[in-house]
């Protein structure tokens, strides 16, 4: 390992040292290596924080594999423990809430890709099926994104008591469900189209029209209602 790393930050000119260029240049000129250390402050006797960002890069396969990783998967490097692996995980939560959707913005869905754009950088990774409601206003514009359930449609987690509490509690006039397949390929399965049957019979029976159903992939997406299936 380079012996920039195994150098402690405050040993370093100020002007290398990542919390300083970040006040200095801003956030975009700061290396990813960087901005993780800023959150770990601290390193080890034997790797500075910065070595320690550069190591859970590396041993984690990249930004994205970090962020996808457990804090208490983290937290067995050493030198992190749990309250480094904590703030490095709340930090990334924070950056999919904000590419989720920023409630002051109220989106307006026109189309499936709309629905991908809110939804792909949060569900492309998930490692297990979320089952999400849009709920719309007579506009399409999302008034909230609620997740019903997580785990497999064949456990039955999308039950339409469910969903459409969330939209009548919020005075939804439409809604549209979204779920991912964690093996990355969103063919609808039998159990898709199922789900996905049952939702708009009950939304007719209540008044609220189930627009799409969406399903995630790696990078991709199928709208049901394209397919035919709505």
């Amino acid at each position: 390992m380079s012996e920039r790393y195994t150098v402690a930050i405050r040993e370093m000119p100020a002007e290398e040292r990542p919390r300083e260029r970040l006040w200095t240049y801003g956030a975009s000129v700061v290396s990813t290596a960087e901005l993780i250390a800023i959150q770990l402050r601290t390193g080890t006797p034997e790797l500075s924080a910065l070595g320690l960002a550069e190591k859970m890069l590396s041993q984690f396969g990249g930004l994205r594999g970090v962020a996808n990783t457990s804090p208490e998967s983290l937290s067995r490097i050493k030198g992190i423990g749990s309250v480094k692996a904590i703030q490095v995980a709340a930090a990334f939560e924070l950056g999919k809430r904000l590419a989720v959707l920023s409630q002051e913005d109220r989106p307006t869905i026109s189309s499936p890709q709309d629905v991908s754009n809110l939804l792909l950088p949060e569900l492309r990774d998930a490692k297990q099926e979320h089952f999400k409601a849009l709920l719309l206003d007579t506009k399409n514009r999302v008034q909230k994104i609620v997740t019903i359930s997580k785990g497999s449609l064949d456990e039955s987690i999308a039950h339409p008591r469910d969903v459409f509490r969330e939209a009548i509690s919020a005075n939804a006039s439409s809604l549209i469900v979204a779920h991912n397949h964690p093996s990355g390929d969103p063919t609808p399965s039998p159990q898709d189209k199922s789900v996905t049957h049952r939702l708009v019979e009950c939304g007719e029976l209540l008044g609220i029209e189930v627009l799409d159903h969406i399903i995630i992939g790696y990078n991709r997406f199928v709208s049901l209602k394209q397919l035919g299936f709505l």
